[in-house]
């Protein structure tokens, strides 16, 4: 199900889109079996002459190349392409980039279920209390923003954001058209770099019908809703309607790289990557790792030959496009991920890969040492961010590890009561496309939700729609919307590209210096305790997770829990 094909429409802003001649074609002599699709990375220094020769002498066809970093997205017949690319000197690395036939027929890891549980309530959200004077009217719901002084009595008091700082949103779109967006929403920036894929070759979805005639989806639409969370956390206006995010002044770009279907692909991030590098981006959230591989072992011997090649193909590339960007004046902030386990640990992994690289393959159980990466949050000058619950404990689901997470930052915890059974109201609440909820049957006819985890609001006779969901995918932009306020306060104008601009290194440093430190807890060992409903019946899950570290910067919370307040008054 979930494949990736680059988008050539969205290409020519960023890369090169080849339109290749007669000579690239491919040698027919490779004409071997049906058409598949790779990633392949050429060596640094590399001629761009001398790739393509070696692309057709492997069999492959370039359909799209990003020369900022030397990826090319190829397409070829010949079943044994990898060997054939790998055997010429200018080739560095090859990854799948789909498969024709083979898809993945569940959703996403554990990852996604994490985020999408929803509460043990009844069939309507509770009201909010009557917010303070001057919050937008959800605030009171908002214990994410109070956890981290973004209040109308905090850091909007003194920095709400400059309108010349962009925020780049690397996930799955965002309703640019959400009455909660739309205002910080810059249309002229945004791009999808992804196309839809409806169904593959077998006839199994991938990311369901296409709503345009191209698949390339909008600049301003988001078929998943994942995106558009993560966009009015950061920068939804304070403008008294619905919820306000952390920096609600700011401006959002969209940078699709995510499909429909959840899935995250090598290609379009990298493109991505490098755009936000080139256009003045100045944060970006990254709320993903990259598929198929939920860590990345260059030399695990659980795997395929072809397996530890894609592995170190996605991690060099990965690595290339985020060192671009860095370069370039765009600070990198990346969810730690829901995996309940110590990054800095041997682990195991029972979901990768997620898509298969050769017919018939299925995810296996590999054990994965510290030396393995996930990527991007384990990529050079990425900040990642843990997720911590309303009592300010990490968040039962939330991955760690003493020197891997860099901050903590809200991101939900329903299961943060003495019960363990979901609450919605312990969830991150933030903008919500009103066209899926009525698409997912989430709305009565009168169009109020009727489902415990929405929330409409209405101010005059504009309203928008709000959900409750939990994961360091909701962590990680509030941490983002803090950098965002400190560009705004302390970056300088950019001369070359205009707005403003501050040093990546700059802003990590005022905003992990201005976190709150939080200790580990006592003792260091926690059981956390959380309820799923399986079958109709609430079933108990446990796990043991250990804190590793100092008081002042340690496994579960880094240099502490952001602070949007303490940020501005640096």
């Amino acid at each position: 199900m979930r494949r990736a094909l680059l988008s050539a429409a969205c290409a020519v802003v960023t890369t090169t889109a080849l339109a290749l001649p007669a000579s690239a074609a491919p040698n027919p002599v490779h004409k071997q079996g049906p058409e598949s699709e790779y990633v392949v990375l050429y060596k640094e220094g590399a001629s761009l002459g001398k790739a393509h020769a070696a692309v057709k002498a492997a069999g492959g066809r370039i359909v799209h190349e990003n020369t900022d970093v030397g990826v090319a997205t190829v397409r070829t017949e010949n079943a044994k392409f990898t060997q054939a690319a790998m055997g010429q000197r200018v080739i560095d690395g090859v990854a799948h980039n789909r498969v024709i036939g083979n898809a993945p027929k569940a959703a996403k890891g554990a990852g996604k279920a994490v985020e999408r549980v929803k509460g043990a309530g009844g069939r309507k959200a509770a009201p909010p209390g009557k917010p303070e004077k001057g919050a937008d009217p959800l605030a009171d719901l908002q214990w994410d923003m109070k956890q981290m002084h973004a209040t109308v009595k905090g850091s909007y008091k003194h920095e709400r954001g400059d309108k010349r700082v962009l925020v780049g949103v690397l996930d799955t779109g965002v309703d640019g058209n959400h009455p909660d967006i739309k205002p910080n929403f810059n249309r002229g920036l945004s791009r999808n770099f992804t196309t839809d894929v409806p169904k593959d070759a077998d006839g199994n979805e991938v990311d369901g019908p296409c709503e345009f005639t191209s698949c390339v989806d909008p600049n301003d639409w988001d078929d998943n809703d994942h995106g558009t969370h993560v966009a009015s956390e950061i920068a939804s206006p304070l403008n008294g309607l619905g919820t306000a995010g952390v920096a609600p002044n700011v401006s959002l770009v969209n940078l699709r790289v995510g499909q429909d279907s959840g899935q995250f692909y090598l290609g379009p991030t990298v493109d991505g990557l490098t755009y936000a590098g080139k256009h003045g981006i100045d944060v970006v959230n990254m709320s993903y790792y990259i598929d198929p591989w939920l860590w990345n072992c260059g030399n695990n011997p659980a795997d395929s030959a072809n397996d530890r090649l894609e592995q170190r193909t996605i991690i060099k590339a990965t690595q290339r496009a985020l060192d671009f960007a860095h370069e370039r004046g765009v600070t990198l902030i990346s969810a730690a991920g829901n995996d309940l386990v110590d990054y800095t640990k041997t682990n195991i992994d029972e979901t990768s890969p997620d898509f298969p690289s050769v017919p018939g393959e299925k995810p296996y159980r590999r054990t994965v040492p510290a030396s393995c990466v996930s990527m991007p949050s384990e990529g050079r000058n990425v900040i990642p961010v843990s997720a911590t619950g309303i009592s300010k404990r990490k968040s039962y689901y939330s991955s760690f590890g003493n020197g891997y997470v860099a901050v903590a930052a809200p991101g939900g915890d329903k299961a943060d009561n003495a019960s363990g059974k979901p609450d919605d109201k312990l969830g991150i609440w933030a903008a919500y496309p009103a066209r899926l909820a009525k698409e997912r049957g989430e709305l009565n006819a009168d169009g109020t939700p009727k489902v415990p985890n929405v929330i409409r609001q209405c101010t005059g006779k504009t309203c928008g729609y709000y959900q409750s969901i939990q994961g360091t995918s909701m962590a990680s932009p509030h941490a983002v919307g803090v950098a965002a306020l400190i560009v705004s306060r302390y970056g300088t104008k950019d001369r070359r590209r205009g707005g403003l601009t501050m040093d990546p290194g700059k802003v990590e440093r005022v905003l992990t210096g201005t976190a709150t430190p939080r200790a580990c807890p006592s003792p260091r060992t926690v059981e956390y305790v959380w309820y799923k409903l399986t079958d109709g019946k609430w079933v108990k899950n446990t796990s043991k997770q250990t804190c590793e570290g100092s008081s002042d910067h340690n496994g579960f919370y880094g240099a502490g829990i952001v602070d949007a307040l303490h940020a501005v008054q640096h």
